[in-house]
């Protein structure tokens, strides 16, 4: 984020690490982000990026490049991929899983 923006600010505010650093985080461990969808409900996601947590025949096979307003995780819940706005990220809580 830019330094002083307003979402740097907000995100700041609201405890919410910056994207890269989330991104970084869900390689080590898993979270529940809780979001608001486009439609405008809340949703709470069991997530990752551990391989270790994601089944061998659903690891990412390229590195295709992703929308840089959205994070794509593993959800644990759904045994899938899924993904999710930065910008709509509410709350972010780490799981001892």
């Amino acid at each position: 984020c830019l330094v002083g923006s307003e979402m740097c600010i907000r995100d700041s505010i609201k405890g919410i690490p910056e994207k890269t650093t989330l991104e970084t985080m869900l390689l080590d461990k898993t979270y529940q982000i809780r979001f608001k969808k486009l439609d405008g409900d809340e949703r709470k996601m069991t997530c990752t990026k551990q391989e270790k947590s994601i089944p061998q025949n659903r690891l990412p096979k390229n590195k295709s490049v992703p929308n840089e307003k959205n994070i794509t995780v593993w959800d644990t819940n759904a045994n899938d991929w899924r993904s999710f706005r930065y910008d709509r990220i509410i709350e972010v809580t780490e799981l001892d899983v």
